[in-house]
């Protein structure tokens, strides 16, 4: 009985071995760029000022290290800064869930290999089953699989996030609205991420200065969708923060907050002159299909719901978020930037939308990764 209880110990312990190294490859490859373009959008001649919108092309393999993460993102900082975009009053502004799926950094390799999303979290989960019951047991959230899978993995997240922006900012000596994350109730302490992971998931953004360090508070979705409502929390449109930067006024709203009127009144109140919008929109070609409405909150009282299913989501996007409702605050000048990349099966859609006193202006659409500069 002894030698069945030892050698089955034994075989435990082996397959425990073997399933937690297989599918590793190192080392990583170069990252791709895929970059299709870098467009100043408008003259800078008589300009000091400018916005730089990177939409970067992200893929799963992206994500396995916080090396291979900043190696990433620092390549099209290269070629902004290379073509003269990065300047003494620039910021750079990046997509939205841009650091989500960091949620994948120390995993095995294989994650990036496998042929749905569904079959990378099953895999994630499996290889770090007693955190993830662990978790489970504290979760309250409707979807509690996902919550958890972000709550076991928020300190590794936050920490790489933080190391990545921190350092782009500092090499490159500009402003960086570092798109979004979801994390457990992130706080700022003298321009150091902290979060704690028992708390509520938000999704969240960060601007980092030249100096490595977050500029004022979290900025945290307002209006989640439907698809983010399971797991994460809504933060109140009154705790919008405008951030006093040397280039103005700014004023982040993330994704489906630029579709509400409220960010924008608060946005006004606090005189923002610059709105920014990091986005992440779904679907193959989902910008040409039909617009299916509002979702995660009511339509607004000034929302045409004639328009569900007769426009484009394209056409909705301009004439519900950024560039219809920027002209109701004194804010000059807009830009909202979309995440695009190949994560499994999930496609991503959008392209920039830029607006200049008053005016939209027409960035040169990119099939994959494109640099914008926005002059002002």
């Amino acid at each position: 009985m002894r030698r069945i209880l030892i050698s089955s110990v034994l075989l435990i312990i082996f397959i425990w071995l073997i399933w937690s190294f297989s599918g590793r490859s190192y080392p990583l490859q170069e990252p791709e760029l895929y970059l299709d373009l870098v467009e100043e959008i408008n003259p800078s001649d008589t300009l000091n000022r400018n916005i730089v919108g990177i939409q970067p092309y992200m893929e799963a393999s992206d994500y396995l290290d916080q090396e291979t993460f900043y190696r990433k993102l620092e390549l099209y900082l290269h070629e902004s800064r290379k073509s003269g975009l990065i300047r003494p009053n620039t910021i750079v502004l990046l997509p939205e869930y841009l650091g989500t799926w960091l949620v994948l950094s120390g995993e095995k390799h294989n994650l990036a290999e496998k042929e749905t999303v569904e079959e990378a979290m099953t895999t994630l989960i499996l290889s770090n089953i007693v955190d993830f019951s662990i978790n489970l047991i504290r979760s309250n959230e409707e979807d509690k699989v996902t919550a958890t899978i972000f709550r076991m993995k928020s300190l590794e997240m936050a920490e790489d996030y933080f190391d990545t922006f921190s350092k782009l900012s500092n090499d490159f000596n500009c402003f960086i609205a570092a798109g979004s994350i979801v994390l457990p109730k992130p706080q700022v302490v003298e321009g150091e991420l902290i979060i704690d992971s028992s708390e509520p998931l938000y999704n969240s953004s960060f601007i980092f200065g030249p100096d490595g360090k977050i500029i004022g508070k979290p900025i945290l979705k307002a209006f989640p969708i439907d698809a983010e409502l399971p797991f994460v929390q809504s933060q109140s449109v009154e705790e919008l923060t405008v951030f006093k930067l040397p280039m103005g006024k700014a004023a982040l709203l993330i994704c489906a907050d630029s579709w509400y009127p409220e960010p924008y009144t608060k946005a006004e109140k606090e005189k923002a002159e610059i709105i920014l919008v990091p986005s992440y929109l779904t679907g193959e070609n989902t910008m040409e299909n039909p617009w299916q409405g509002y979702n995660g909150s009511e339509a607004p009282a000034e929302t045409d719901l004639s328009d569900i299913q007769k426009i484009t989501e394209w056409e909705a996007w301009n004439k519900y978020a950024l560039p219809g409702k920027i002209t109701k605050t004194s804010a000059d000048v807009g830009m909202n930037v979309f995440l695009r990349g190949k994560l499994w099966e999930m496609g991503a859609d959008g392209q920039p939308l830029a607006i200049l006193n008053g005016q939209a202006l027409k960035p040169t659409a990119a099939a994959r990764a494109g640099i914008w500069s926005l002059n002002y």
